[in-house]
């Protein structure tokens, strides 16, 4: 019979496989907010410390708990220019991030391409990059500032600058490390170079190049709060170094806390798409 050469694999065997699967993400799931639990009440547990011993009045997590639950109650108010909540401060932060961060990729993954797959481009374009890599973000505000005269777009040029080198370097790691044996069937069904770029570069590099976009991703969200503590005006840079000189030092550890769990969730989501990209989840 068919069934005897296939196989036959009883309906409730189904369902033990299905229940197993939901049984496994719940565990999964669980343990993860137990771990985020954890990490809060150890962090609140080091800071309340910190705040015993500081001789210099830093709140602690109760005073600074009162002072968060007052900015995020009512995150969107604004009373003009100088006077905005914190989730437009948010909004208007990760605006520039974004662009700043899309367009330095726009320029990371085909540099990333080329010096991966072209030794002679390597040799020529990595000092360059080993140069400009390490150069501190301030350094990059003025010069953005004296070639588009406004600070904003000093900020996004600053955060395109110092964001796209982790993505030109994992990229071009992704593409140097692909097999010689893709490359030699490749050339054995005598792919052009789009579809060698199409079908085997591009699929085989496409997690080193996520692995990049994450850690520039970072890099970005780091680099704003520079930036906008130097343009002032609007951002959560701005709304730090504003709170500063209210001499609130708990409306700054309010917004270092919130940068933090808004870096968090992003790095988050860079690592669910890595992940669905990676070999072991494709397999």
């Amino acid at each position: 019979m068919i069934q005897e050469r296939i196989g036959y694999f009883p309906p409730s065997l189904g369902v033990r496989l299905r229940t197993s699967g939901i049984t496994k993400a719940v565990r999964s799931f669980s343990l993860g907010v137990v771990s985020l639990i954890c990490s809060i009440a150890l962090l609140a547990a080091f800071w309340a410390l910190v705040s015993a011993l500081s001789k210099n009045g830093l709140p602690g997590p109760l005073a600074t708990a009162h002072v968060f639950w007052e900015l995020v109650r009512e995150p969107f108010y604004n009373n003009g220019p100088n006077d905005k909540g914190i989730g437009l401060q948010l909004i208007l932060s990760l605006q520039r991030v974004f662009t700043g961060f899309a367009l330095g990729s726009l320029v990371a993954i085909p540099l990333g391409v080329l010096l991966g797959s072209s030794p002679m481009a390597r040799r020529i374009l990595d000092p360059i990059v080993q140069i400009m890599r390490p150069v501190s973000p301030l350094a990059w505000f003025p010069i953005g500032l004296a070639v588009f005269k406004a600070a904003g777009s000093a900020t996004i040029f600053m955060i395109f600058i110092t964001s796209l080198w982790p993505t030109v370097i994992n990229t071009a790691f992704g593409v140097a490390s692909i097999p010689e044996t893709c490359k030699n069937v490749a050339m054995v069904f005598r792919f052009s170079r789009w579809r060698y770029l199409t079908r085997v570069l591009l699929p085989y590099s496409l997690p080193h190049i996520f692995t990049g976009l994450r850690l520039s991703m970072g890099v970005a969200w780091l680099v704003i709060v520079a930036g906008e503590m130097l343009s002032g005006g609007t951002g959560i840079g701005f709304f730090v170094w504003d709170s500063w000189n209210a001499l609130s030092l708990e409306r700054v550890m309010s917004a270092v806390l919130i940068i933090g769990l808004v870096g968090l969730l992003l790095d988050r989501g860079f690592a669910y798409v890595a992940q669905r990209l990676s070999y072991e989840e494709a397999a």
